[in-house]
């Protein structure tokens, strides 16, 4: 039993003769994992983990190593810095936190235990800026003559660098033109500088340039091209015809820029403006282009004649004549011949000096025929004159009447000739004159 003591008691001594060091390595302490890279947005936190195993008494720090510059030890901030705080999870997790994260932190954060030697590992810290254009060196909206050449820049920073492209703010392709006449066109370009040679009118509006480097948000900046010429008028009509009593219109259409000022204008230089006669209107169809509407009511004999639809702006100014006539419309004689068409059923009138009436119904009798024909052309010749018709109207339709009862009368004694052939004859006349009354009683029934 005393032997076995004295056993132990020699083994604790050789244990304490051990050298110190090779029983402290069987403890030391080791990173768990690397540190992971942050990518932050500026104004934003950005916060390093550093996991540790077997820390036991020794202690953990936090140093910027381009700067060289102690951040943290153990749990207690070192630098001066407010945004920079630490935070830890028992023995193994150990935290540095920068707030409101700036450019000035970029770089690279060691995190350290004092063994020795001491044991280190690093994480990159990249803090990216969302684009942002550069106001001095980006244009404002421009104004150039047309055929001339224009240059708008758009200079944007941020980290990365950014993209800027280049759009219409309608959708509509950019005309790039070169110097031997070609032409490019495309719906986005890409390049801080967009150069527009022998510019058009089509060319005018607005534009956009877009920065963009993948960190939200893409800015654009509206930069209105404006382009300036002489003013242009399109006339689709210059002769108008219209009846009397009807309203007319009349229109023009016009391209200038700088905008122009647009009015009617008649042979007598008297200015049209809108009235119980005119009503006068402008209708912007874009940024350069216009309609005026010029509408004439009750067109009247003093109406017909040159309107001037003028444009003017400050680089000119145009005209244009549209010539209003009138267009005959049906006369009272023709308004009464149309009547008659409908109660007689006489044909439509062709129009014209020599107007005929022709009947619905022709006679087998060419002998009778002709007497309707004179008494309608009398009657057509009566009626073509406007002033009689208009002073005698009762009087004209008196005369038609009587024409046409003694017309009547004629038929009626023949009718009576034709009854006395039929008693005086029994032969084969006799169905062929019945036949005739048939057709005769018919027409008076008809004309009746």
């Amino acid at each position: 039993m005393q032997e076995s003591r004295w056993s132990l008691y020699l083994l604790a001594i050789f244990m304490l003769g051990l050298d110190s060091k090779l029983v402290g390595q069987a403890f030391q302490p080791e990173f768990a994992e690397p540190i992971t890279n942050l990518t932050v947005r500026i104004g934003r936190d950005a916060t390093f983990r550093c996991l540790v195993h077997n820390l036991g008494g020794y202690r953990v720090g936090w140093v910027k190593a381009d700067t060289k510059a102690i951040q943290a030890i153990h749990v207690h901030v070192i630098t001066n810095n407010h945004r920079v705080g630490v935070s830890h999870n028992g023995q193994t997790v150990w935290n540095l936190h920068i707030r409101n994260v700036r450019e000035e932190d970029r770089g690279q954060y060691m995190c350290q235990i004092n063994t020795d030697p001491m044991k280190s590992q690093m994480g990159y810290l990249d803090v990216v800026i969302p684009p942002d254009f550069v106001a001095e060196e980006t244009s404002g909206d421009v104004m150039v003559p047309e055929g001339g050449t224009v240059r708008v820049s758009c200079r944007a920073r941020g980290v990365p660098a950014p993209r800027v492209m280049w759009k219409r703010e309608d959708s509509s392709s950019i005309v790039l033109r070169e110097a031997d006449g070609s032409k490019n066109k495309v719906s986005l370009y890409e390049n801080e500088v967009l150069t527009l040679n022998k510019i058009s009118r089509s060319d005018m509006g607005p534009y956009l340039c877009i920065a963009s480097n993948g960190v939200p948000p893409s800015v654009s900046k509206r930069i209105m091209i404006k382009v300036h010429f002489h003013p242009v008028i399109q006339v689709p009509n210059q002769l108008v015809g219209a009846p009397l009593g009807t309203d007319v219109t009349l229109e023009c259409y016009v391209e200038s820029s700088p905008k122009s000022i647009n009015y009617w204008v008649r042979d007598s230089n008297e200015m049209v403006i809108s009235s119980n006669k005119y009503e006068v209107i402008n209708t912007v169809i874009s940024s350069f282009e216009s309609r005026m509407v010029l509408t004439v009511r009750k067109l009247s004999v003093d109406d017909v004649g040159g309107y001037r639809c003028v444009a003017k702006n400050s680089l000119g100014e145009v005209d244009s004549v549209i010539r209003l006539y009138e267009i005959p419309g049906p006369s009272s004689g023709i308004t009464v011949a149309s009547t008659r068409n409908e109660e007689y059923k006489y044909s439509t009138p062709i129009e014209g000096p020599d107007n005929q009436f022709g009947s619905a119904e022709r006679s087998d009798d060419e002998d009778e025929k002709e007497p309707i024909t004179d008494v309608l052309k009398t009657e057509n010749n009566s009626l073509n004159n406007e002033s009689i018709t208009k002073a005698f109207p009762n009087t004209t339709n008196t005369i038609t009447k009587q024409n046409l009862s003694n017309k009547v009368r004629k038929i009626i004694n023949k009718l009576e000739n034709e009854a006395r052939d039929i008693v005086s004859n029994n032969g084969l006349n006799h169905s062929i004159s019945i036949c005739r009354i048939t057709s005769v009683i018919f027409a008076i029934i008809y004309l009746s």
